[in-house]
């Protein structure tokens, strides 16, 4: 055989080798893409995303998407040609899998965890929303948790509304675990409260709650000192004057919080906050409106303007962040609160895009 075929033939075969190598061997990284982006304002699989029942609701154009990052699962384990791919491409970013699935918290663990905080997230908006418009919330401290094995395992439920501890009225989440700890471990500690059906029950049907049950429980000591504990955590749970529901199937994480609570404002009030424009966005929003940060706020704008956003809602803490990559035709509008958001819709819908608080890289 010729020289040159030989060194060719070898060539070949040391790359088919290699290739055979990088599919072949797991490394401990994992991918992070643009996903799936979903009008608030419009259908979700034949669904409303937001259905609103009890009170008016007006007529909306435009968008206003929510918008997601779709991750490789916490059991796939990348290759490294795959790996090299994904570094090397525009669209996606390659992150450690431990970044995305620490190794302490189970796939279970992990996914209840994003489903809470999606559930959460939409209370929130919810609850911020109704806030801007002046509409009342009502709010009261529930069980949110019991504790297997624990002296309040089946004698408190999640969901049980917690009108007092010995007496003494409770105000906030925190006044239940004060009022606790301030028995020895051993000694009994008396909980009123109202059953989580008849107060799911009361609630639907607008209607005062008609029971009250005592709960007497023997504490114990923590595991990690010597408090007194029953095994509960409590948590502030909001009462609304009307149904607002919230339909999305298959998404977890509090990151859709704004958007949410934007669209809820839209259709609650008169005026038409896109004016017809494609607006997308994120953020995370808490009961009093304030938006927070997110994660993987690159693929969320690209994801967003494949689809035809023109305008780009960002967390003030992600700005620097998306202005690195920043699609072209897309604005990004630094938002801090709700408020900040519906003053750059107003601006959007009235073409007054120069009024608009943009980001620019490096804040």
């Amino acid at each position: 055989m010729p020289r040159r075929t030989a060194t060719m033939l070898a060539s070949l075969l040391t790359l088919i080798a290699l290739l055979c190598v990088g599919v072949l061997i797991p490394v401990p990284y994992a991918e992070m893409s643009p996903g799936p982006t979903v009008n608030t304002l419009g259908e979700h699989d034949g669904e409303p995303v937001l259905q609103i029942s009890g009170r008016k609701t007006y007529p909306t154009t435009g968008n206003l998407n929510m918008t997601t990052v779709r991750v490789t699962g916490s059991q796939y384990r990348m290759n490294l040609v795959e790996a090299l791919t994904g570094w090397l491409g525009h669209d996606n970013l390659v992150v450690p899998h431990s970044t995305l699935y620490p190794d302490d918290k189970s796939p279970d663990e992990l996914n209840q965890e994003t489903a809470e905080e999606f559930s959460q997230s939409q209370e929130s908006a919810k609850v911020a929303a109704l806030k801007q418009l002046g509409i009342p919330v009502g709010s009261r401290v529930v069980v949110s948790s019991v504790v297997k094995g624990s002296p309040a395992e089946g004698k408190l439920h999640a969901g049980d509304v917690i009108k007092s501890v010995d007496g003494t009225e409770i105000k906030q989440p925190g006044d239940v675990a004060k009022l606790v700890t301030k028995h020895q471990p051993g000694e009994k500690v008396a909980f009123l409260i109202v059953p989580a059906k008849e107060a799911a029950a009361a609630e639907k049907e607008k209607r005062q709650p008609k029971g009250e049950d005592t709960v007497t429980l023997t504490t114990t000591k923590a595991t990690d000192d010597k408090r007194a504990v029953v095994g509960i955590q409590a948590a502030t749970d909001h009462t609304f004057p009307f149904s607002i529901n919230i339909k999305l199937a298959d998404v977890g994480g509090p990151s859709a919080g704004l958007m949410f609570a934007l669209g809820i404002v839209d259709k609650l009030t008169p005026d038409d906050l896109t004016g017809g424009k494609f607006v997308a966005g994120t953020g995370t929003i808490d009961d009093n409106g304030k938006v927070g940060p997110i994660g993987g706020v690159e693929m969320k704008t690209v994801g967003a303007r494949s689809k035809g956003a023109r305008y780009f809602l960002t967390p003030k803490d992600n700005c620097a962040a998306a202005a690195k990559d920043r699609p072209s035709g897309l604005t990004l509008v630094k938002v801090d609160t709700i408020g900040d958001a519906l003053g750059a819709l107003q601006k959007i819908r009235k073409g007054d895009t120069a009024g608009l608080t943009q980001c620019t890289a490096g804040k």
